[in-house]
This record gives C-alpha cells, sequence and structure tokens, in this order.
C-alpha cells in the first residue's frame, strides 16, 4: 500500500487539481493507496473543500489541526497516521509533481529504502537560488551526517525508516535531516520542479530562515566550537596587541622614526571593547541557540493539535 501524504496550509484554489493529479499518478502506479491531507490552520476554505474530496473519495482522508503548527510539524503529523508500506512526501502547490510516483516506486522496488528529490533547477529569482545553494552546502560542511544538496521534503521512503523518524522525539523537526540520519540505502533523482499551479505560497522569507536554523542547530555542534574559535581568534589578537604595544613601549625612537610612534589610548580600548563585546555577544547568541531547543524539549508539549479527523 502506498501513503501519499500531502501538508496543506490555504490551498484551496489547488485541491481539485492536486485531487485530479495525485489520484492519476497513484491508480498508475497499479497499488492500493491512500492520500492523507494536513490542514495545518488553513484560513480559507481548504478544509471544506478536503471535506468534500473525503465524501467523494474515501481514500482521500485528512486532519485538521487547531492552529498553523508549521509545515514541519503537519509532515510530521502526516507521518504518524501513514499506513503504507511505502510513503511518499509532496507539496500541496504541485511544484512536486506526484506524476514522479512511478520513478520512486521503481528505485524502492530495487530496495532502496529512501528515494529523494534532487531539483535540477529552481524557478526563484537569482538572489534566492543563490542562498539557497549557500544554504544546503554550508548545512553539507557543517552536519555531522551527510545532507543531500537541493533535496527538500519531496520524497519516497520506506515503513522502516517511517518507523525510525516516528520514533525520534525532538521537537524541532527537520525532516530531510531527519530521513538522512536514519540510514539505510538512499539514492536521489532528479526532476524538474514546477511552479505553482495556483494560490500564494506561505512559506515567506521567515519562516525559511527559521526552517535553514533549525536545519544547522539540530544537526550541527558546530556553531558551539565557532564560538570557540572566535573566542581563540579574540584572545590571540589582544595578545598580539600587547606584544606590539610592549615594543612600542620598549623602541619609542625607533616607532617614532618609522612613524608609527605610541597612540593615545582612547581609540584603541574602544576598537577593543567593541570587538571583544561582539565576540561575546555572537557566542552568547550561539549559546542561547542551543539553550532555547533544551527549554522547548524539556516543555515536552505536542508537536500539534488535532481539531478533527476524516477517514482516520
Amino acid at each position: 500500500m502506498i501513503s501519499l501524504l500531502i501538508p496543506c496550509h490555504n490551498e484551496s484554489p489547488v485541491l481539485e487539481t492536486l485531487h485530479a493529479r495525485v489520484s492519476r499518478a497513484a491508480q498508475a502506479a497499479g497499488e492500493p493507496y491512500e492520500v492523507l491531507l494536513v490542514d495545518d490552520g488553513s484560513t480559507d476554505d481548504s478544509w471544506e473543500r478536503m471535506r468534500a474530496l473525503h465524501a467523494r473519495d474515501a481514500r482521500w482522508k485528512a486532519i485538521r489541526l487547531a492552529r498553523n503548527f508549521g509545515h514541519q510539524a503537519a509532515v510530521t503529523a502526516a507521518l504518524r497516521h501513514a499506513r503504507g508500506d511505502a510513503v511518499m512526501i509532496l507539496d500541496a502547490d504541485l511544484q512536486d509533481p506526484p506524476e514522479e510516483l512511478s520513478r520512486f516506486l521503481a528505485k524502492w522496488r530495487e530496495g532502496y529504502e529512501v528515494v529523494y528529490a534532487v531539483r535540477r533547477k529552481r524557478k526563484e529569482g537569482l538572489l534566492l537560488r543563490a542562498c539557497y545553494a549557500l544554504f544546503y552546502r554550508g548545512l553539507g560542511r557543517l552536519a555531522d551526517i551527510p545532507i543531500p544538496h537541493d533535496s527538500g521534503d519531496f520524497c519516497l521512503i520506506d515503513r522502516k525508516v517511517v518507523d525510525v523518524i516516528n520514533a525520534m522525539p525532538e521537537h524541532n523537526r527537520f525532516v530531510r535531516g531527519l530521513r538522512a540520519w536514519a540510514g539505510h540505502r538512499q539514492i536521489g533523482l532528479e526532476y524538474e520542479r514546477a511552479a505553482r499551479a495556483g494560490g500564494e505560497t506561505s512559506y515567506t522569507v521567515g519562516k525559511l530562515l527559521r526552517l535553514a536554523v533549525d536545519g544547522v542547530f539540530s544537526f550541527s555542534i558546530a556553531p558551539l566550537r565557532l564560538a570557540t574559535w572566535l573566542g581563540l581568534a579574540a584572545s590571540a589578537f589582544a595578545l598580539a596587541a600587547a606584544v606590539f604595544t610592549l615594543f612600542q613601549r620598549i623602541f619609542v625612537d625607533y616607532f617614532r622614526s618609522i612613524g608609527n610612534a605610541l597612540p593615545p589610548g582612547f581609540a584603541t580600548t574602544i576598537i577593543a571593547i567593541f570587538f571583544l563585546g561582539g565576540v561575546q555577544l555572537i557566542c552568547l547568541g550561539v549559546i542561547g541557540e542551543y539553550i532555547g531547543r533544551i527549554y522547548e524539549e524539556v516543555k515536552n508539549r505536542p508537536l500539534w493539535v488535532e481539531m478533527e479527523r476524516l477517514g482516520l
């Protein structure tokens, strides 16, 4: 059985098209299937349309969350309810073409437990594409595990890997990182990412930055090491400046002859204060990020709250 998991936030304009294309792709695969929609706090009539889809086709099921808990929480909620032997995650805006299901299933049947999609070409502007490229390559260097470049949540994963991800208790979810951490046999498939089928994206720049921060701080302690290196660099700079100043005081005539006499102390003192203060604030910010995540984990609140279910 195949489960297709689709988080939705204000996707009312595309749900009919989504139903037609996903149904065609799933039927072409020739296996029993279910489609699980997660309404992540939509403010339009997405839920009413989901209810109509379920009434028309019982294989289309839905969960309504009590508010907008975020894309990663919605994906996690869907994974908890999925019953398939193979589980596909895709976006409702049809930028992830459901027609790729057959290619993914072919690799799954070859024995791969994770088949993730790699974006061949992005539709965003030059600046945003550059930011994405920088993020994925930076994360690849910083993370303690290999995370594929240019791959999002669009993937097909085996039941064994779904169970591993569902068993992970952390609250700051970065699903593509959890997928990589789970291991097993993984392979990437290139695909052409399409433009949105309708509506407007709710993934703002702020949300993208938050996701990037979650990816870095959830899978790497490199920022803590960076704080240590910044402290060492500041100390080395201060030591070198102290030695240089000492020589200026000992060899006063020589430094005066080359035009490098000992300057008044105010400017250098202010520069040193600002430099060291900046390093300290950066280090405190990095430590604060990790402490904040510990705080979120200790509270142990649920990742999401459900209001209603259809077909589950």
